[in-house]
């Protein structure tokens, strides 16, 4: 009870606020970045600087992200890498049409539901050979650059490999993460970890210079060899070769057989502009319920911070992501209902279900019918890309093909193992995901590329960023430096089921008024350092024809432009 006070006594504290800012009551870390020709943003300064170089050669926002992202699979193996997946919205200036990409891989062909039963599994494990899914990034990277580049993927990928062969400081942050995530690994004893992610055994620090020459020789492949070098090649037979040393089941014809998908992004119109999503096997259409239960309700006039509005927020994710752990899956195998789900009308309706003065459960909808990066970049042709990327669980399973430089994903985490649940493992699916990109449209312009890091919390921070925006009056970089409110426990498609009503976790900057509000509603309240997302956001201004840009000031991330 003690430590409970306290921690109420430090929420009642407001934030400092420094005298000579002008944005705004609430705590802003920096000025918004605005620049006329171009703008990157991503969650690694040197990451960002690679992007703007780019753009400067005259290549695309696509060029331009590629570069980025191949850059932070080295600075931040932690959050992604090649080992991974990728989802990516694309809005294209020549055609005024947005695209969406879905690089997420399959399940092993010969791993079935069975084995895995007889193995005695009730969960597929984190780490291992056994939840590796087939990483879908590098293909998803020719998929796009094929669309949308004119650099070639020599000149994309140039300064990402000669970042690994010669060096970068590794920032305080990513130490931090690699400190947590290594030492597991070795503990583990899986191969290749010690070798290709410390310094002489030891764990970089802030500063150090770290290299990694495998890495940069699989660029290398890359860049001359195309997607085939990756999926058809030696790399693939290393893969394979690797796995099933150790007990997996990614094959060769896994990997030879894969493609990225092509799908139209869907949307919700939230109080006159369109939030656009990808469709399941991501999770991202919960965002777009969640828009549509709240715009029954007038959370401007509640305010920020207030426990009215942290209350309404947390129902309506509630009732989302309970539709969340029945319905969405890979669209191939499971029927998903997708437009009822994102429709107004059903909105309405589940809006009706929150109780203003009590925490509440909620049961699916009854209708017939898994650290990551993310990035932006914005061209001088008008072209603008949100892109995610991530291996999940932080750096991954653990398995590190020899001689490669990267680790490989355990997405496949996320596959539930109760029979008969949308999202029920079965050879060649592809699992439930956790990270999307978002893209908001107003009267069918661009108008802002963003994404929110963080697992379960993506979809609530994709609501959050809007709901700051458009309700509270926030500009780009106030509207991800508010302080963040994120739910858990509601049901997951992995099967495990929510306890109680949940807990809310709420950064630093609530009033105490709000928590003991909170509390009389039923709701369990802690505080926590996250997860609370890592946001990038590019802003399209249509009048002044300029580019606005903001980055996370909880990660290393920056926002910059030319």
């Amino acid at each position: 009870m003690r430590h409970l006070i306290g921690l109420l006594c430090i929420c009642f504290i407001s934030p400092i606020i420094a005298q000579d800012r002008i944005s705004g009551p609430l705590q802003v870390t920096r000025s918004e970045v605005i620049a006329q020709n171009g703008m990157a943003c991503t969650s690694q300064p040197l990451a960002t600087q690679v992007a703007i170089d780019i753009l400067k050669k005259g290549g695309t926002a696509v060029d331009a992200a590629i570069a980025a992202n191949a850059t932070l699979g080295l600075m931040e193996p932690t959050g992604c890498g090649i080992g991974g997946d990728i989802f990516a919205i694309v809005w294209d200036a020549e055609t005024q049409q947005l695209y969406g990409l879905n690089g997420s891989g399959r399940s092993p062909q010969n791993m079935t539901l069975a084995y895995l039963k007889d193995q005695g599994y009730t969960k597929i494990p984190a780490y291992g050979p056994i939840p590796v899914s087939v990483p879908g990034a590098v293909d998803g990277w020719f998929e796009l650059h094929g669309k949308f580049g004119k650099l070639s993927m020599a000149e994309v990928l140039a300064p990402a490999i000669e970042y690994a062969e010669q060096g970068f400081p590794v920032s305080e942050l990513i130490s931090y993460y690699m400190n947590i995530a290594v030492p597991n690994f070795m503990r583990r004893n899986f191969p290749n970890v010690k070798e290709t992610y410390t310094i002489d055994g030891e764990v970089p620090t802030k500063g150090q210079i770290f290299k990694n020459p495998d890495l940069a020789n699989t660029y290398r492949s890359i860049a001359s060899g195309g997607r085939d070098a990756f999926y058809e090649g030696n790399i693939a037979r290393t893969i394979a070769t690797f796995i099933q040393e150790q007990g997996g089941f990614l094959s060769y014809a896994d990997l030879a057989n894969h493609r990225s998908e092509w799908v139209e992004p869907v949307s919700t119109n939230y109080r006159g502009y369109d939030l656009w999503e990808l469709p399941p096997n991501g999770q991202g259409i919960a965002a777009l319920q969640m828009l549509n239960i709240l715009e029954e309700f007038d959370l401007a006039a509640m305010g920020f911070g207030s426990p009215e509005y942290v209350h309404t927020l947390v129902e309506a994710k509630k009732i989302a992501f309970e539709d969340r752990a029945k319905y969405y899956a890979d669209m191939d195998f499971a029927q998903v209902p997708v437009t009822e789900l994102i429709s107004k009308a059903y909105g309405q309706e589940r809006a009706k279900e929150i109780n203003p003065n009590k925490a509440g459960m909620y049961p699916a909808g009854e209708i017939s019918a898994g650290e990551t990066i993310y990035l932006t970049v914005a061209d001088q042709y008008g072209n603008m890309v949100s892109l995610i990327q991530s291996n999940y669980r932080g750096m991954g399973s653990g398995m590190v093909p020899t001689g490669l430089g990267f680790m490989l994903q355990d997405r496949g985490e996320l596959f539930s193992l109760v029979e008969g649940q949308n999202n029920t493992y079965e050879p060649g699916k592809r699992p439930f995901h956790t990270i999307i990109p978002a893209f908001v449209t107003k009267d069918g312009q661009p108008f802002l590329s963003f994404g929110v890091m963080g697992g379960d919390f993506q979809p609530q921070g994709h609501a959050q960023i809007m709901i700051n925006m458009i309700d509270f009056g926030m500009n780009l970089q106030q509207a991800g430096d508010a302080p963040r409110i994120s739910h858990g426990g509601s049901s997951s498609p992995t099967g495990a089921k929510a306890q109680g009503v949940g807990s809310i976790s709420l950064e630093y900057g609530y009033p105490y008024e709000t928590i003991r509000q909170l509390m009389r509603r039923g709701h369990a309240v802690q505080f926590s350092n996250g997860i609370y997302g890592g946001y990038q956001a590019i802003m399209y201004d249509a009048i002044n024809k300029v580019y606005y840009g903001a980055s996370e000031s909880r990660k290393d991330g920056m926002a910059a432009g030319y």
